[in-house]
């Protein structure tokens, strides 16, 4: 039986929508050249990545020339909220406040991040509040 096919970004997919997201429109060769030196990958590899984006929804292309010029599909913060949805059910159970109780017993965080979320909470909930 093969894996049921994934929404989510791979590290390497991510890479190259990041990419794709700064930049705009661009040929595997634009792509593989904006890669970090430190990251490489060959050709033939950023060609089978683009070409996965694609089926999964995440990219389309042009013609120029012999050449196809891929362009995102799905804007970088809805890809973004996506991923933040595919966690909360994964390892939540849709729960928000799990999620924020996990972050908030994270070591890491500073004072100055609950600083942060306790002011996005807040105005969140006045938000709410006025909403009725």
């Amino acid at each position: 039986m093969p894996p049921r096919k994934s929404n989510t970004l791979t590290e390497a997919e991510l890479r190259l929508m990041k990419i794709l997201w700064r930049r705009g429109e661009s040929a595997v060769t634009d792509l593989v050249a904006a890669l970090p030196e430190d990251e490489p990958l060959a050709y033939n590899s950023v060609l089978t990545t683009i070409r996965i984006l694609e089926q999964k929804g995440y990219v389309s292309h042009r013609q120029e020339g012999r050449a196809f010029v891929y362009r995102p599909s799905v804007a970088e913060g809805d890809a973004s909220r996506s991923e933040v949805r595919n966690v909360l059910s994964r390892f939540f159970g849709n729960s928000r406040e799990q999620l924020v109780l996990s972050l908030l017993g994270d070591d890491g965080i500073t004072a100055e991040e609950l600083d942060r979320l306790k002011a996005a909470i807040e105005s969140a909930a006045a938000d709410k509040g006025s909403e009725g």
